[in-house]
Protein backbone atom coordinates (compact mmCIF):
# COMPACT_ATOMS: atom_id res chain seq x y z
CA UNK A 1 0.00 0.00 0.00
CA UNK A 2 1.27 3.40 -1.08
CA UNK A 3 1.91 6.83 1.21
CA UNK A 4 -1.15 8.01 2.71
CA UNK A 5 -2.24 11.47 4.46
CA UNK A 6 -4.09 11.61 7.96
CA UNK A 7 -6.57 14.16 7.89
CA UNK A 8 -8.64 15.36 10.68
CA UNK A 9 -12.70 15.09 10.37
CA UNK A 10 -14.44 17.89 11.91
CA UNK A 11 -16.90 17.68 14.48
CA UNK A 12 -19.56 19.59 12.56
CA UNK A 13 -19.68 21.49 9.35
CA UNK A 14 -22.02 25.09 9.66
CA UNK A 15 -23.04 27.10 6.38
CA UNK A 16 -24.44 30.64 6.23
CA UNK A 17 -26.36 32.33 3.77
CA UNK A 18 -27.42 35.93 4.07
CA UNK A 19 -30.45 37.50 2.61
CA UNK A 20 -30.68 41.11 2.00
CA UNK A 21 -34.23 42.39 2.28
CA UNK A 22 -35.87 45.40 1.37
CA UNK A 23 -38.94 44.50 3.44
CA UNK A 24 -38.95 41.15 5.94
CA UNK A 25 -41.54 39.08 6.28
CA UNK A 26 -43.39 39.34 9.60
CA UNK A 27 -42.05 35.49 10.05
CA UNK A 28 -39.39 34.40 8.28
CA UNK A 29 -39.52 30.75 9.44
CA UNK A 30 -43.55 30.34 8.69
CA UNK A 31 -42.36 32.10 5.38
CA UNK A 32 -39.84 29.57 4.75
CA UNK A 33 -41.76 26.18 5.93
CA UNK A 34 -44.65 27.41 3.95
CA UNK A 35 -42.61 27.98 0.57
CA UNK A 36 -39.98 24.85 1.55
CA UNK A 37 -43.43 22.72 1.67
CA UNK A 38 -44.83 23.55 -1.13
CA UNK A 39 -41.93 22.53 -3.06
CA UNK A 40 -42.35 18.59 -4.82
CA UNK A 41 -42.66 15.72 -2.45
CA UNK A 42 -38.94 14.49 -1.83
CA UNK A 43 -35.90 13.65 -0.01
CA UNK A 44 -34.87 17.53 -0.26
CA UNK A 45 -38.05 18.78 0.55
CA UNK A 46 -38.15 16.23 3.73
CA UNK A 47 -34.48 17.13 4.73
CA UNK A 48 -35.06 20.62 4.86
CA UNK A 49 -38.40 20.95 6.90
CA UNK A 50 -36.68 18.37 9.21
CA UNK A 51 -33.58 20.58 9.91
CA UNK A 52 -36.26 23.83 9.88
CA UNK A 53 -37.64 21.65 12.99
CA UNK A 54 -34.51 21.62 14.44
CA UNK A 55 -31.27 23.60 16.69
CA UNK A 56 -29.65 22.60 13.42
CA UNK A 57 -31.05 25.76 11.31
CA UNK A 58 -31.32 29.16 12.62
CA UNK A 59 -32.65 32.47 11.26
CA UNK A 60 -30.98 35.28 12.56
CA UNK A 61 -33.19 39.16 11.55
CA UNK A 62 -31.92 42.13 12.38
CA UNK A 63 -31.68 45.53 10.92
CA UNK A 64 -28.39 45.28 8.44
CA UNK A 65 -26.67 48.07 10.27
CA UNK A 66 -26.75 44.84 12.83
CA UNK A 67 -24.24 42.92 10.62
CA UNK A 68 -21.19 43.63 9.52
CA UNK A 69 -21.21 45.00 6.06
CA UNK A 70 -21.43 41.84 2.90
CA UNK A 71 -18.01 42.88 1.09
CA UNK A 72 -19.04 44.17 -1.91
CA UNK A 73 -15.51 44.36 -3.55
CA UNK A 74 -15.14 40.62 -3.53
CA UNK A 75 -19.36 39.66 -4.41
CA UNK A 76 -18.55 41.55 -7.29
CA UNK A 77 -14.96 40.11 -8.23
CA UNK A 78 -17.68 36.66 -8.10
CA UNK A 79 -19.84 37.77 -10.23
CA UNK A 80 -22.04 40.22 -8.30
CA UNK A 81 -23.89 42.18 -10.99
CA UNK A 82 -24.35 45.90 -10.32
CA UNK A 83 -28.05 45.21 -9.63
CA UNK A 84 -27.08 43.00 -7.10
CA UNK A 85 -24.93 45.14 -5.27
CA UNK A 86 -27.33 47.59 -5.25
CA UNK A 87 -30.50 45.27 -3.93
CA UNK A 88 -27.48 44.98 -1.05
CA UNK A 89 -26.80 48.33 -0.40
CA UNK A 90 -30.30 49.24 0.08
CA UNK A 91 -31.39 46.22 2.17
CA UNK A 92 -33.11 47.62 5.39
CA UNK A 93 -32.67 44.07 7.12
CA UNK A 94 -30.43 40.88 6.46
CA UNK A 95 -31.26 37.43 7.22
CA UNK A 96 -28.56 35.09 8.32
CA UNK A 97 -29.73 31.61 7.76
CA UNK A 98 -27.18 28.77 9.30
CA UNK A 99 -27.13 25.37 9.73
CA UNK A 100 -24.73 22.85 11.37
CA UNK A 101 -24.11 19.12 10.69
CA UNK A 102 -21.82 16.50 10.52
CA UNK A 103 -19.43 15.55 7.90
CA UNK A 104 -20.54 13.19 5.57
CA UNK A 105 -23.30 12.51 3.33
CA UNK A 106 -25.49 14.62 2.38
CA UNK A 107 -24.31 17.45 3.07
CA UNK A 108 -27.33 18.64 5.07
CA UNK A 109 -26.04 21.71 6.23
CA UNK A 110 -25.76 23.02 2.82
CA UNK A 111 -28.53 22.19 1.41
CA UNK A 112 -31.14 23.57 3.66
CA UNK A 113 -29.66 26.59 4.63
CA UNK A 114 -29.42 27.20 0.62
CA UNK A 115 -32.87 26.19 0.47
CA UNK A 116 -34.61 27.99 2.88
CA UNK A 117 -32.29 31.08 2.10
CA UNK A 118 -33.68 30.93 -1.07
CA UNK A 119 -37.45 30.34 -0.19
CA UNK A 120 -37.06 33.75 2.31
CA UNK A 121 -35.80 35.59 -0.81
CA UNK A 122 -38.62 34.15 -2.54
CA UNK A 123 -41.15 36.33 -0.35
CA UNK A 124 -40.04 39.61 -1.74
CA UNK A 125 -41.74 39.74 -5.15
CA UNK A 126 -44.19 38.00 -7.10
CA UNK A 127 -41.32 36.46 -9.45
CA UNK A 128 -37.54 34.95 -9.54
CA UNK A 129 -36.72 38.64 -10.57
CA UNK A 130 -37.49 40.83 -8.05
CA UNK A 131 -36.14 37.91 -5.34
CA UNK A 132 -34.17 39.58 -2.58
CA UNK A 133 -30.11 38.99 -3.35
CA UNK A 134 -28.88 35.53 -1.71
CA UNK A 135 -25.16 35.62 -0.54
CA UNK A 136 -23.20 32.41 -0.18
CA UNK A 137 -21.01 33.84 2.74
CA UNK A 138 -18.50 31.00 2.31
CA UNK A 139 -17.54 31.84 -1.16
CA UNK A 140 -18.54 34.53 -1.32
CA UNK A 141 -21.10 34.97 -4.02
CA UNK A 142 -24.47 36.22 -4.63
CA UNK A 143 -26.82 33.33 -6.22
CA UNK A 144 -29.65 34.08 -8.16
CA UNK A 145 -33.11 31.85 -8.15
CA UNK A 146 -32.20 30.44 -10.62
CA UNK A 147 -28.55 28.82 -9.94
CA UNK A 148 -29.69 27.73 -5.92
CA UNK A 149 -32.44 25.51 -7.98
CA UNK A 150 -29.82 23.91 -10.39
CA UNK A 151 -27.51 23.68 -7.87
CA UNK A 152 -29.72 21.31 -5.67
CA UNK A 153 -30.51 17.90 -5.55
CA UNK A 154 -32.94 15.95 -7.54
CA UNK A 155 -35.33 13.44 -6.70
CA UNK A 156 -32.14 10.78 -7.03
CA UNK A 157 -30.13 13.27 -4.46
CA UNK A 158 -26.84 14.20 -6.82
CA UNK A 159 -25.16 17.62 -7.43
CA UNK A 160 -23.17 18.80 -10.13
CA UNK A 161 -19.78 19.53 -7.86
CA UNK A 162 -18.91 22.81 -10.22
CA UNK A 163 -21.83 23.99 -8.39
CA UNK A 164 -20.60 23.94 -5.01
CA UNK A 165 -16.98 24.02 -5.67
CA UNK A 166 -15.41 27.16 -7.58
CA UNK A 167 -11.92 27.76 -8.80
CA UNK A 168 -10.80 31.28 -8.64
CA UNK A 169 -7.19 31.14 -10.18
CA UNK A 170 -4.71 34.23 -10.38
CA UNK A 171 -1.31 35.20 -11.69
CA UNK A 172 1.73 34.13 -9.56
CA UNK A 173 4.89 33.48 -9.73
CA UNK A 174 5.78 31.84 -13.23
CA UNK A 175 1.63 31.32 -14.03
CA UNK A 176 -1.45 31.06 -12.29
CA UNK A 177 -2.21 29.84 -8.74
CA UNK A 178 -5.29 27.89 -8.36
CA UNK A 179 -7.00 27.54 -5.38
CA UNK A 180 -10.30 25.51 -4.35
CA UNK A 181 -13.41 27.19 -2.43
CA UNK A 182 -15.94 24.57 -1.89
CA UNK A 183 -14.54 21.48 -0.86
CA UNK A 184 -13.94 22.55 3.10
CA UNK A 185 -18.25 22.53 2.89
CA UNK A 186 -17.60 19.15 3.04
CA UNK A 187 -15.10 19.23 5.64
CA UNK A 188 -11.82 18.51 3.27
CA UNK A 189 -8.82 20.81 2.41
CA UNK A 190 -8.98 22.71 -0.32
CA UNK A 191 -6.76 21.82 -3.43
CA UNK A 192 -3.84 24.39 -4.50
CA UNK A 193 -1.79 24.22 -7.82
CA UNK A 194 0.80 27.41 -8.69
CA UNK A 195 2.75 27.81 -11.87
CA UNK A 196 0.25 26.55 -14.36
CA UNK A 197 0.59 28.28 -17.34
CA UNK A 198 -1.82 30.66 -19.06
CA UNK A 199 -2.49 28.31 -22.05
CA UNK A 200 -3.10 25.43 -19.67
CA UNK A 201 -6.23 27.48 -17.40
CA UNK A 202 -8.76 25.68 -18.76
CA UNK A 203 -7.82 22.06 -18.96
CA UNK A 204 -6.33 22.63 -15.71
CA UNK A 205 -8.71 23.54 -14.21
CA UNK A 206 -10.80 20.68 -15.66
CA UNK A 207 -8.22 18.17 -14.25
CA UNK A 208 -8.78 20.12 -10.53
CA UNK A 209 -12.31 19.50 -10.86
CA UNK A 210 -12.36 15.76 -11.61
CA UNK A 211 -9.69 15.61 -9.02
CA UNK A 212 -12.25 17.05 -6.67
CA UNK A 213 -14.56 14.82 -7.58
CA UNK A 214 -12.78 11.65 -6.74
CA UNK A 215 -10.89 13.06 -3.48
CA UNK A 216 -14.60 14.06 -2.23
CA UNK A 217 -15.85 10.36 -3.21
CA UNK A 218 -13.01 8.50 -1.17
CA UNK A 219 -12.95 11.12 1.78
CA UNK A 220 -17.13 9.97 1.54
CA UNK A 221 -16.25 6.63 1.61
CA UNK A 222 -14.78 7.18 4.96
CA UNK A 223 -17.20 8.58 6.86
CA UNK A 224 -19.92 6.12 6.34
CA UNK A 225 -23.44 6.91 8.24
CA UNK A 226 -23.94 6.36 11.89
CA UNK A 227 -19.58 6.81 12.27
CA UNK A 228 -18.02 9.54 13.42
CA UNK A 229 -13.95 8.88 13.24
CA UNK A 230 -11.61 11.72 14.40
CA UNK A 231 -9.12 11.03 11.06
CA UNK A 232 -9.20 9.44 8.00
CA UNK A 233 -6.23 8.17 5.99
CA UNK A 234 -6.65 9.26 2.06
CA UNK A 235 -3.65 8.11 -0.30
CA UNK A 236 -1.19 10.41 -1.05
CA UNK A 237 -1.67 9.82 -4.80
CA UNK A 238 -4.59 9.94 -6.45
CA UNK A 239 -5.70 8.81 -9.96
CA UNK A 240 -7.72 10.75 -12.03
CA UNK A 241 -9.88 10.20 -15.25
CA UNK A 242 -12.29 12.11 -17.90
CA UNK A 243 -15.13 9.73 -15.91
CA UNK A 244 -14.37 12.05 -12.15
CA UNK A 245 -13.46 15.36 -15.27
CA UNK A 246 -17.37 15.06 -16.40
CA UNK A 247 -18.64 13.35 -13.17
CA UNK A 248 -17.64 17.08 -11.34
CA UNK A 249 -19.36 19.17 -14.33
CA UNK A 250 -22.66 16.87 -14.03
CA UNK A 251 -22.37 15.81 -17.39
CA UNK A 252 -23.90 12.21 -17.05
CA UNK A 253 -22.18 9.38 -18.96
CA UNK A 254 -18.52 9.75 -19.64
CA UNK A 255 -17.22 10.30 -23.26
CA UNK A 256 -16.75 6.58 -24.88
CA UNK A 257 -12.81 7.31 -24.69
CA UNK A 258 -12.70 8.12 -20.78
CA UNK A 259 -11.11 5.26 -19.39
CA UNK A 260 -7.37 7.56 -19.96
CA UNK A 261 -6.36 8.38 -16.18
CA UNK A 262 -3.51 10.28 -14.59
CA UNK A 263 -1.96 10.16 -10.94
CA UNK A 264 -1.25 13.49 -8.73
CA UNK A 265 0.60 12.96 -5.58
CA UNK A 266 -1.03 15.71 -2.87
CA UNK A 267 0.94 17.15 -0.12
CA UNK A 268 -0.25 18.81 3.15
CA UNK A 269 0.98 22.41 3.75
CA UNK A 270 -0.42 24.77 6.02
CA UNK A 271 -1.90 27.52 4.69
CA UNK A 272 -2.61 31.73 5.11
CA UNK A 273 -3.32 33.27 7.63
CA UNK A 274 -6.27 32.15 9.66
CA UNK A 275 -7.12 29.27 7.53
CA UNK A 276 -6.78 26.14 7.38
CA UNK A 277 -4.19 23.62 5.97
CA UNK A 278 -4.42 22.90 1.93
CA UNK A 279 -3.07 20.08 -0.30
CA UNK A 280 -0.65 20.96 -2.65
CA UNK A 281 -1.09 18.94 -6.26
CA UNK A 282 2.06 17.82 -7.49
CA UNK A 283 3.13 15.01 -9.95
CA UNK A 284 2.93 11.56 -8.75
CA UNK A 285 6.41 10.28 -8.31
CA UNK A 286 8.15 9.03 -11.55
CA UNK A 287 5.29 10.46 -13.63
CA UNK A 288 4.58 12.98 -15.41
CA UNK A 289 6.62 16.20 -14.85
CA UNK A 290 4.15 19.08 -14.90
CA UNK A 291 0.41 20.56 -15.84
CA UNK A 292 1.63 20.74 -19.52
CA UNK A 293 1.83 16.46 -19.62
CA UNK A 294 -0.70 16.04 -17.43
CA UNK A 295 -3.18 17.49 -19.23
CA UNK A 296 -1.91 16.19 -22.85
CA UNK A 297 -1.79 12.41 -20.95
CA UNK A 298 -5.55 12.83 -19.99
CA UNK A 299 -7.38 15.01 -22.16
CA UNK A 300 -4.96 14.47 -25.33
CA UNK A 301 -3.17 17.57 -26.17
CA UNK A 302 -2.69 21.10 -24.20
CA UNK A 303 -6.23 21.76 -25.01
CA UNK A 304 -9.27 19.77 -23.79
CA UNK A 305 -11.36 18.82 -26.98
Amino acid sequence: MGASLTLPVPETLEATYAVALAAPPPDPLAAARDRVAARPAGPLRDLVLRMLGSPLLTLDLRPAAGFPPLPADLLAAYGATRRDLAGIAAASHVLAVRATYRPGWPPAHEWAARTVAAAVAGTAGPDRESAAPVVDVFTPQVLDAGRIEASLPGPDGTVRLTDWVLLPHAPAGDGFWFTTSGLARFGLPELQSRNVPQRLVEPWGRLLNGLASRLLGLWLDELPAGERPVFVELPETVSVGLQDVAAAQGAGEPPPHADGEVEVRLRLDPGGAGDGPVLTVLPAAGGPDGPESLCAALFGSSRPA
